[in-house]
C-alpha cells in the first residue's frame, strides 16, 4: 500500500512540476513579446502613427506620452467616426496595463480600422521614449 501511495505522490510531482514549468515559459514569452510591443510601437510612432491614450482624463492629466491625444475606450469607436478619421490611419493606442487598449484596439478592428496597434502600457512605453 505505501509503495502505491509513493508512485501516486511521484506521479502528482511530476504534474506539479511540468505545470509550473509551462507557466513560467509563456511568462518568459509574454515578458518577451511586452518589450518587442514597446519597440514596434515606437516604431509605428516615430513614423507618424497617431497616439491616443484611452485611459480617463484624470489619468492623462497625470502624464502621457507626446502629441498624445485623449480618448477614454469606452467612446473610440464613436469618436473616430465622429471625426470621420480614415480606416486606414495608424494609429498607436495605449492605456495604464494594456489591458483598456486591448479592448479599444479590437474595437476598432472590429469598426473596420486596418492600422491600428496596441502599445500597451503607459510606462513601458514612457521608460523606452527615444
Amino acid at each position: 500500500m505505501s509503495k502505491m501511495l509513493r508512485l501516486q505522490s511521484l506521479k502528482s510531482n511530476a504534474i506539479i512540476f511540468v505545470v509550473i514549468a509551462a507557466l513560467l515559459f509563456m511568462f518568459s514569452k509574454l515578458a518577451l513579446a511586452a518589450v518587442q510591443n514597446v519597440e514596434q510601437a515606437w516604431q509605428k510612432i516615430d513614423a507618424g502613427a497617431l497616439v491616443v491614450d484611452v485611459r480617463t482624463a484624470e489619468e492623462f492629466e497625470q502624464g502621457h506620452l507626446p502629441n498624445a491625444i485623449n480618448i477614454p475606450f469606452e467612446q473610440i469607436t464613436t469618436v473616430f467616426a465622429d471625426r470621420k478619421m480614415a480606416k486606414d490611419k495608424s494609429v498607436v493606442v495605449y492605456c495604464r496595463s494594456g489591458r483598456r487598449s486591448g479592448i479599444a484596439n479590437e474595437a476598432l478592428i472590429s469598426a473596420g480600422y486596418t492600422n491600428t496597434y496596441n502599445g500597451g502600457g503607459y510606462q513601458s512605453l514612457n521608460q523606452q521614449q527615444k
